[in-house]
């Protein structure tokens, strides 16, 4: 449920109402009085919670990548912030309302501000995520055809395979989809918040695929594009499919296109012999 941290904040303040609430007051004004003022601290206390931890979680994200940046692991910090903005959204309603009931609409104020820091968490956590996949992409972009470091490249591979195969890249970006979908699935509490980051992610990757793609359509991919590509869209449609993504979003217009893009490419480069000849992407509609 987050820190130890905010643990105690939730439990104390919750301690604190229940303490003045036993006590029972002759004076049912006074006693209102105090309730009220208590609920006004827990939503002042939890606003600042919040606060300070969507400005670490920010900071925390602002890290760079490493050199590979497909070695790159979601720090467990990152997941336990998530968690705490998340718990504090269970536990306002509790601290923030009456019985149930937000009289004086301070749980009203306070669950805005959590779904609003909850969206951008999940918005900025993905696209850390997708960053990955373009700079894979810009890896790529050296073999494009016409380019003078493909030409070489290409020479290089042909000779001593100097830069391995385009399915060593592939491997390596899905190897990272794979650990960091298992880092958020084990260490974020609420599976909603985690369908909904994987939904995005998905989402996100097939319209960064196709963006790439579509800034090449009038040049044919690199055998070692096609590889890597091959290699990174069957793994991932597979991959979210199995995290819960909903199978129409999975098989969207967009990602047939770039399937299709990628197959047509592969089975030209094997119909020439560069590749192995067979269907590297196989989906079912």
């Amino acid at each position: 449920n987050g820190c130890a941290t905010s643990e105690d904040l939730f439990w104390k303040l919750d301690a604190l109402q229940s303490f003045i609430r036993d006590l029972h007051w002759p004076d049912p004004e006074f006693g209102n009085h105090l309730n009220q003022r208590l609920k006004m601290m827990a939503c002042d206390m939890i606003e600042s919670c919040i606060q300070r931890t969507y400005n670490c979680f920010e900071m925390q994200l602002k890290k760079g990548i490493l050199l590979n940046p497909t070695d790159y692991v979601l720090p467990s910090e990152i997941c336990a912030m998530v968690n705490v903005v998340l718990d504090a959204k269970n536990q306002s309603l509790k601290l923030c309302a009456v019985d149930g009931v937000d009289v004086h609409k301070y749980h009203t104020k306070i669950d805005d501000m959590i779904e609003k820091t909850s969206a951008n968490m999940r918005i900025q956590l993905v696209g850390k995520l997708v960053s990955v996949l373009d700079k894979t992409l810009s890896k790529l972009g050296a073999y494009d055809e016409g380019s003078m470091m493909g030409s070489f490249l290409s020479f290089a591979n042909k000779k001593i395979n100097v830069t391995g195969t385009g399915t060593d890249l592939g491997k390596s970006y899905v190897s990272f989809v794979r650990i960091n979908m298992d880092t958020v699935t084990k260490r974020i509490a609420d599976d909603l918040w985690v369908l909904n980051v994987m939904e995005k992610w998905y989402i996100d990757q097939v319209e960064l695929l196709s963006k790439w793609l579509t800034e090449r359509l009038d040049k044919s991919l690199h055998p070692y594009q096609c590889t890597c590509l091959a290699h990174i869209v069957k793994h991932v449609r597979y991959m979210h499919e199995k995290a819960g993504v909903d199978r129409e979003r999975i098989l969207s217009n967009l990602f047939l296109g770039v399937s299709e893009r990628v197959s047509s490419e592969y089975q030209t480069h094997a119909k020439r012999g560069n590749l192995q000849y067979r269907n590297p992407i196989v989906h079912t509609q």
